[in-house]
């Protein structure tokens, strides 16, 4: 499958779960949802989502595009997160969420992903010693790019 049917799949999916829950597929929603489908690997903040669905609809407001935000992950189609610069920063909601962390870096910014979860064994440790069931955890890595690191030394 290409990446562009693999987009047109994941966009038909998220409508189906709009209209099932009585929401409309309106024309700034359809831009929001192909911005992210679009940027996938990047984890945007609402006024970035802004200024890249405004070329598409000069008129969308910025509240517009915060109201479609919080709604996608009131629907658990998106996730919010929180990486300490000041924004709220929004990606895909997937199966696999709790098995990545993200890599900060405090220079520039960039976030990245770290996909192996190395903090199974912990979490199974935790739950033994504490009878605690843990359904999730949040990780965060802050530091510098190899990009910043460079200029750094």
């Amino acid at each position: 499958m290409t990446k562009k049917n693999k987009q047109q799949d994941e966009y038909n999916k998220i409508c189906d779960i709009l209209r099932l829950n009585s929401y409309k597929i309106t024309p700034q929603r359809q831009s929001i949802l192909r911005a992210f489908l679009e940027h996938g690997d990047r984890h945007l903040s609402a006024e970035e989502t802004f200024m890249i669905v405004k070329d598409e609809y000069p008129d969308i407001g910025l509240a517009t595009v915060y109201r479609t935000l919080e709604l996608l992950a009131e629907l658990e189609i998106l996730q919010k997160n929180d990486f300490g610069d000041g924004r709220i920063r929004y990606e895909f909601s997937g199966e696999d969420e709790h098995h990545h962390h993200h890599l900060i870096c405090l220079e520039c910014g960039q976030v990245s992903e770290f996909d192996d979860d190395l903090l199974d064994n912990l979490e199974k440790e935790i739950e033994k010693r504490n009878e605690f069931q843990i359904v999730d955890h949040d990780l965060k890595f802050f530091g510098y790019c190899k990009e910043c690191k460079s200029t750094l030394e």
